[in-house]
């Protein structure tokens, strides 16, 4: 550990064990330490205290539960304002090491599922028929890193499905979005052979920012403001047609069972018919690019003529993969 990161580790237990982990440093000792909390399990408590917390913090905590606390004053010496930020540092670790062991799930087998907020109508009816169904499942936000972090659940080899409703990340990664999927995006379930349904929920959603200004390679284009922090406008057919490629090779390499539920009038709640994300040409653009890519005799493919947050879409989604699960289980 260099000079510039001092760690604590408390309750180190004599196997090697211990029950929380925290550091304090500069940009130095930052990414040192938090490079090697990124390696621990979730739910591990980890605390970074930093000159660094603050502005873009996602290369230091990744796809992981890192929690980082700005050191406000810089770690030169002892002070008053730094000796109570660590003072309470510390207080946090150990209530976080102290805190009582959380039941998990009963026992019950993990879903996992992508949501966003356009996409929440459908991923909820889905989520709650499969809770009626005896699973627990975990829900994963598609922005910042919520993408990487599913992939990173669904590596542990924890879940025994995965409900991925929202693969918008692709939709950022091809338009030069905010929120881009990365490299393993749709990739992991196949690769371990976990059954998965995956829909195109936000294929219509590429996420700018702030809208105003607006960069000038989306002028003139369709624009969703939905506050003054971020802004989404729609991919353009071209883009449609390189994102139906990209999902359809990450889904035809997978080595376990694979459904495509594609909803033929809306990929969310913004491009229904008359809402302002709505294009009838970018749709065909995917829908045509998806039915020419996806080979038939590995992927499982439904067209349903209804938008994505419809009840009966949902539900067919989560009645689907509980089937697919049933069977791999016997």
């Amino acid at each position: 550990m260099s000079r510039g990161a001092a760690e604590v580790v408390l309750g180190l237990h004599a196997d090697g064990r211990f029950d929380a982990i925290g550091a304090l440093g500069g940009t130095g000792g930052t990414a040192l330490a938090t490079h090697a909390m990124q390696r621990l399990p979730i739910g591990v408590p980890k605390l970074m205290v930093s000159t660094a917390a603050s502005g873009d913090t996602a290369r230091y905590f990744g796809p992981v539960d890192v929690t980082m606390m700005y050191s406000v004053v810089d770690i030169a010496g002892l002070n008053t304002i730094l000796t109570g930020i660590l003072v309470n540092a510390a207080g946090a670790l150990v209530g976080m090491a102290t805190r009582p062991v959380t039941p998990p799930g009963e026992g019950k087998p993990l879903i996992a599922a992508s949501m966003f907020g356009v996409t929440t109508p459908c991923v909820t009816v889905a989520r709650e028929r499969l809770e009626e169904l005896g699973y627990e499942v975990l829900v994963f936000h598609q922005v910042g890193l919520g993408g990487h972090s599913l992939e990173e659940v669904v590596k542990t080899g924890s879940v025994v499905g995965v409900l991925d409703v929202t693969t918008s990340g692709l939709a950022d990664e091809v338009g030069d979005g905010i929120w881009p999927a990365g490299p393993e995006r749709v990739e992991v379930a196949g690769r371990l052979g976990i059954p998965q349904v995956v829909s195109l929920g936000a294929l219509d959603c590429v996420v700018i920012g702030p809208p105003e200004p607006l960069p000038a390679r989306f002028a003139g284009r369709p624009l969703y403001v939905h506050d003054n922090v971020l802004g989404a406008t729609r991919p353009t057919p071209g883009e449609c047609r390189k994102i139906a490629a990209t999902l359809a090779r990450k889904l035809n390499a997978a080595t376990g069972p694979t459904v495509l539920y594609v909803p033929l009038r809306g990929l969310s709640l913004l491009s229904t018919e008359g809402q302002v994300l709505a294009d009838a040409e970018a749709d065909e653009a995917l829908f045509s690019t998806l039915r020419d890519l996806v080979d038939g005799s590995k992927v499982e493919v439904h067209e349903v003529d209804t938008e994505l947050n419809d009840p009966q879409f949902a539900l067919a989604m989560a009645e689907r993969l509980h089937s697919l699960v049933i069977s791999v289980a016997r």
